[in-house]
């Protein structure tokens, strides 16, 4: 009876601290999408291209 109540709260404390970790990863995932960068620098580029002239 000794042994299941040890391993029933190692089990607990084992559940409380992964649910703990994934409430700290939603709240870093969250965070990330909101102040991390993922978009590619934008720049202009401009090309001259010769048209064919009508004839």
């Amino acid at each position: 009876m000794i042994t299941l109540i040890k391993e029933s709260n190692i089990m607990g404390k084992l559940l409380k601290y992964s649910f703990y970790l994934i409430i700290i990863i939603l709240l870093f995932l969250i965070g990330y999408s909101f102040f991390g960068d993922l978009s590619a620098p934008q720049e202009i580029i401009t090309e001259k291209i010769q048209m064919p002239n009508d004839t």
